[in-house]
């Protein structure tokens, strides 16, 4: 170079595109993609909401199911219990009428045989043809008749096994209600013995075998427990002695009417 000239240096200048804006198609893109993005992330949600439903109204479908067969059960079972209790009513029904029945065969046949019995007992045997108002062996005092069992040692028996023997004749030990039945007992009355009457202390009281109470106290003693009444022929008061005690008795019934 020559003594004098200047020195002349040269540099070159590059534009970076790193900060400049995107252009207007690209920034369009972008919006366009934004927005897919926002409806599928809404139909992903709408989906999953979908999805919750259906398996709620599964769970409640099967909830259903099973309350339905659950009420199903509960009623075929009421079923079948009210169907076993109604044939076992039916069958106690079935039994108790058959026992009415037998009952009512067995009533008739006993009418039947007292019937029988009491034509043999009051009118059989008799020379005149005709039936009589007491048994034979039985004393008539209107309106009852009398059997005054003379039974000796040791056939005598205890105030109840008097009782239950007059049962077996159809009749009870004597009661008197009043002064005309204690004198029909007396009438016909024999011997010296006592006769057990239907008389003896029940809860401190004087009662009859009829269930009725003694209203003539002057007739015997103040009641004592365990005591029954004892007759004596001619005498005006009657004993009280052991209901256990062992003594002939005095049987009633009522006389037939003829």
């Amino acid at each position: 170079m020559a003594e004098g000239e200047e020195e002349v240096n040269y540099a070159s200048v590059v534009f970076k595109a790193g900060n400049n804006p995107p252009p207007a198609a690209k920034r369009g893109e972008e919006t366009v993609y934004g927005e897919v993005k926002a409806q599928n992330e809404t139909k992903n949600e709408d989906s999953a909401g979908r999805r919750r439903f259906q398996h709620l109204a599964c769970c409640l479908g099967i909830l259903c199911v099973i309350l339905l067969g659950g009420i199903i059960g509960v009623c075929v079972y009421r079923v079948q219990e009210l169907n076993s209790r109604n044939q076992e009513l039916e069958k106690k029904n079935n039994i108790l009428t058959q026992k009415i029945q037998d009952m009512t065969t067995n009533w008739n046949e006993l009418n039947i045989s007292r019937a029988q019995w009491s034509i043999d007992s009051y009118c059989l045997g008799n020379t005149d043809d005709k039936c009589k108002p007491c048994q034979k062996g039985w004393s008539l005092t209107e309106p009852s008749c009398y059997a005054y069992i003379n039974a000796q040692y040791p056939h005598q028996k205890t105030w109840e096994e008097a009782q239950e023997d007059c049962r077996g004749r159809n009749s009870d030990l004597a009661v008197a209600h009043d002064s005309e039945e204690k004198e029909a007992i007396n009438t016909n009355s024999f011997g010296s013995n006592g006769f057990w009457i239907g008389l003896r202390v029940v809860n401190k009281k004087w009662k009859w075998v009829d269930g009725s109470d003694l209203t003539e106290s002057s007739w015997i003693v103040p009641p004592v427990d365990g005591g029954c009444a004892l007759f004596y022929k001619g005498r005006d008061k009657w004993s009280s002695v052991s209901c256990g005690a062992t003594h002939e008795w005095i049987c009633q019934q009522k006389a037939l009417s003829v």
